[in-house]
């Protein structure tokens, strides 16, 4: 696949699986539809439904969704309430003895212990580089939440693969084009899509892309009786937002690697001095994919990320107390947790994961302009510096 997700995938690969009459489309809102005598829900294709019975099993606007996801991400794409869901759902398709996972989303491992309630037998965690077994699950989180650092998903995919097991990629932070994770051994893709594939704040939904169609069914009966599967709005807002997806994330890709090469600047400041107007010692380090060096396995994460860098990543300020009022004292930087959205975002982490570190801030870049954001970030930083951000 092209690293370039194409325009016409996005408007129009939907079309076989609407009438074509309407430009916009509109809100499917019905659970239950008329019945046809003359087909029983077992003559019913539901990855290319004709018509629809019930809508915990298929819907217009989803099945659309579905069909466009699959084409931009190659894969065979089902869509789940939130990106939790998608988590669970990933789980009881594969049913691990072990799975190897190290830090990233707190959420995914939330939901890990929810799922041990369901097993009579106990599920292990390992480290990602611990020796691996038969039955084991590898869940790769690249880029990794909340700094924005790259994985190597082709080193894994080897690994798990050389014992039979199976691979998981969580690209949340890096949707198409950024990045394409079957192109490098993933087995099964998983997006938050509440994240950077809606884009705008106002909706919950999850993916899974599996490779081939009898994963998918499986998958889709599975959802059908957990019943977890999106709302009729949200499913409409994702559709709309999908036709946007490749304006959007090249846009913000863009803008957030440029704030990351300002942001390297302010941190080479040393105390007693200033870059750019901006107190030098205040801010510490700065985490991001693009920042990473080729490691001693030869990783070379701008060739993972071949469409560009994820618009998410992590500072370090120098006190908590500075940590705490940034936040607080951006103009177009909203302080508020999640990410991807159209709208900058920035977060003190440790209010939503009580295991980060104290001093990190997570930004989300939106569709601002450059200046606009490092100007505010400016002003942020002079402000706490100067008002003392534990007094604030």
């Amino acid at each position: 696949m092209s690293p370039k997700v194409k325009g016409v995938d996005l408007l129009h690969g939907d079309a076989s699986v609407h009438g074509g009459y309407e430009v916009a489309p509109s809100i499917a809102v019905s659970t239950t539809f008329r019945r046809d005598p003359n087909i029983s829900l077992d003559d019913i294709d539901v990855q290319n439904p004709v018509r629809h019975v019930y809508s915990r099993y298929t819907q217009d606007v989803s099945t659309r969704v579905e069909h466009i996801l699959g084409k931009v991400l190659d894969g065979h794409a089902l869509t789940y309430a939130s990106g939790l869901a998608s988590c669970f759902a990933t789980l009881v398709h594969f049913k691990p003895k072990r799975i190897a996972i190290r830090g990233g989303y707190f959420g995914s491992h939330q939901t890990i212990e929810v799922y041990k309630k369901c097993r009579d037998q106990e599920i292990q965690l390992i480290d990602l580089d611990d020796e691996y077994k038969p039955g084991d699950l590898c869940w790769v989180e690249t880029p990794v939440n909340p700094t924005g650092e790259s994985r190597d998903i082709q080193y894994y995919a080897d690994k798990i693969h050389r014992v039979g097991g199976k691979l998981v990629v969580d690209s949340t932070f890096a949707p198409p084009p950024l990045q394409y994770p079957f192109k490098l051994g993933a087995d099964c893709i998983l997006h938050a899509a509440t994240k950077y594939i809606g884009g705008h704040s106002d909706l919950l939904a999850g993916i899974l892309v599996v490779r081939t169609e009898a994963e998918w069914r499986e998958l889709q009966f599975d959802r059908t009786y957990m019943g977890n599967m999106m709302g009729s709005l949200d499913a409409w807002l994702l559709l709309r937002s999908l036709r946007t997806l490749h304006l959007r994330i090249l846009r913000q890709s863009a803008t957030a690697t440029a704030l990351v090469q300002w942001l390297k600047s302010v941190e080479s400041s040393p105390e007693n001095s200033s870059f750019d107007g901006i107190p030098g010692g205040i801010l510490k380090k700065v985490f991001h994919s693009s920042l990473q060096e080729v490691n001693s396995r030869g990783f070379d994460p701008s060739k993972q990320m071949e469409g560009g860098w994820s618009a998410t990543f992590s500072i370090l300020m120098s006190t908590p107390e500075y940590a705490k009022a940034l936040p607080f004292l951006t103009q177009y930087f909203v302080p508020a947790t999640s990410l991807g959205s159209v709208e900058s975002l920035i977060e003190y982490r440790a209010w939503a994961d009580k295991t980060e570190d104290p001093t990190l801030i997570r930004i989300s870049v939106g569709l601002e302009d450059f200046e606009d954001l490092k100007d505010d970030l400016k002003q942020a930083f002079q402000r706490c510096k100067n008002e003392n951000g534990s007094e604030l």
